[in-house]
């Protein structure tokens, strides 16, 4: 077919309830369980042009989507600065552990790095 555009992939997740039923099956077998057009075809129970179109359509709304929502985009611009604020906070605290001066900072900065780790996770 083509190159795979792996952010489809994550798109997907994103944004995948937007397709129909069908699509969403088709994209996540050729994307998530990297199935053969042939594969899907014989899945879906439609001819390999009919799975190269929904493809073609799924990625084109999918990536639509992202352009227009940009949902994707945001969700790793925050994930990117809440590891830069608990690098921070990992830095302000061994620096105030250190200082006998401004050695209660240690214990927000522990804290803010904690909310900032859980927040990564969830």
């Amino acid at each position: 077919m083509h190159e795979k555009n792996l952010e489809v992939a994550s798109l997907l997740d994103y944004y995948g309830g937007m397709l129909t039923d069908k699509q969403r099956e088709v994209v996540d077998l050729y994307y998530n369980e990297d199935l053969s057009l042939a594969e899907i075809s014989e899945h879906a129970g439609i001819t390999r042009q009919g799975v190269r179109d929904s493809i073609k359509r799924g990625e084109q709304q999918l990536l639509e989507m992202e352009r227009r929502l940009g949902l994707m985009a945001r969700i790793r611009q925050l994930e990117e600065n809440l590891s830069r604020i608990a690098a921070a906070a990992a830095e302000m605290e061994r620096y105030a552990a250190d200082n006998v001066y401004v050695r209660p900072l240690a214990d927000l900065a522990r804290r803010i790095r904690e909310l900032a780790d859980v927040a990564e996770q969830g």
